[in-house]
């Protein structure tokens, strides 16, 4: 039900029916009680076009959301520190995507606590290598039929395997045996999900080694920034294996709130939107 429905059922205005549901959100999330936290993911999301966003952080264990502010900046999340000292708590570990922002916050404000980058994201990162190889690769051929292996192809070398139909491998098989570079990215990609199938953190140690040697023997430029970026992120790719948590079940929340603010229609108060989003998990039913 939404607040025009309840505002029409009560003959009363809509602003009064937002401004009690307001001061009861308010009440509820004054105190947010954080005891028995240990592991928390952080992510951002969009609220308008232009770069305009907001920060979210998730206790993992208990699916809710404890924090939310304005920006992706380091001084974002200082509210949420300030939370977390006045409780006396002590975070084990924080799975996040690799943005400076918040891997400079949590070391600073927190440096017992192990980062652990979402291998999502990772994943992510190493598809966008594979396009933009393959997008050079394009720009550098010279036979015309070649170029028209290359088109529509994008999809098909980012797919997983097990996802691609018997017509869609042999056209991938075709272009991958047309273009050496192409064949070499392309299977680097489907070995570096390895990573995280290995034993234990030494084992994908050496995996990762490996990769990243394997992936600059190729000459390709995107694979050789890729495989530097690994290997800078070394330590919060391998926390992965003390602490197997990544940023997914936040990435669901995030597309509550899409939800929210498209059935709202943008929100002009942003605290009340807030907490709106603190209380995602509470409520079923949450009026719009």
């Amino acid at each position: 039900m939404t607040i025009e429905d309840v505002a029409q059922n009560l003959k009363m205005h809509w602003n009064t029916i937002k401004n009690i549901e307001k001061r009861c959100l308010q009440k509820r999330y004054k105190h947010i009680d954080l005891s028995g936290l240990e592991r928390i993911a952080i992510d951002e999301f969009a609220i308008r076009k232009g770069h305009v966003y907001e920060t979210v952080v998730m206790d993992i264990d208990k699916g809710r959301i404890i924090y939310v502010a304005e920006g992706r900046s380091i001084d974002c999340l200082n509210g949420f520190w300030t939370m977390l000292k006045r409780q006396g708590i002590t975070l084990k570990a924080v799975a996040m995507d690799m943005w400076p922002a918040y891997i400079s916050s949590v070391i600073e404000n927190s440096p017992e606590t192990k980062i652990v980058f979402d291998k999502f994201h990772i994943i992510k990162k190493m598809n966008e290598a594979i396009d933009n190889t393959r997008r050079s690769l394009y720009t550098m051929e010279s036979e015309l039929n070649k170029q028209n292996v290359f088109k529509g192809l994008r999809w098909l070398l980012l797919m997983k395997q097990h996802n691609i139909n018997e017509t869609g491998k042999e056209r991938l098989q075709r272009a991958l045996n047309m273009n050496q570079p192409l064949a070499e990215a392309y299977y680097l990609k489907e070995e570096l999900g390895m990573l995280w199938e290995q034993s234990n953190e030494n084992e994908a140690n050496k995996f990762m080694d490996n990769w990243c040697e394997a992936a600059y023997s190729t000459g390709i430029t995107h694979l050789s920034k890729f495989a530097n970026m690994l290997k800078s992120h070394r330590s919060g790719i391998l926390n992965w294996f003390n602490h197997p948590i990544s940023t997914g079940p936040l990435e669901g929340i995030n597309n509550k709130i899409k939800v929210l603010k498209r059935k709202a229609y943008g929100y002009r108060d942003m605290e009340f939107f807030n907490l709106k989003i603190l209380n995602l998990h509470h409520s079923r039913y949450a009026l719009l």
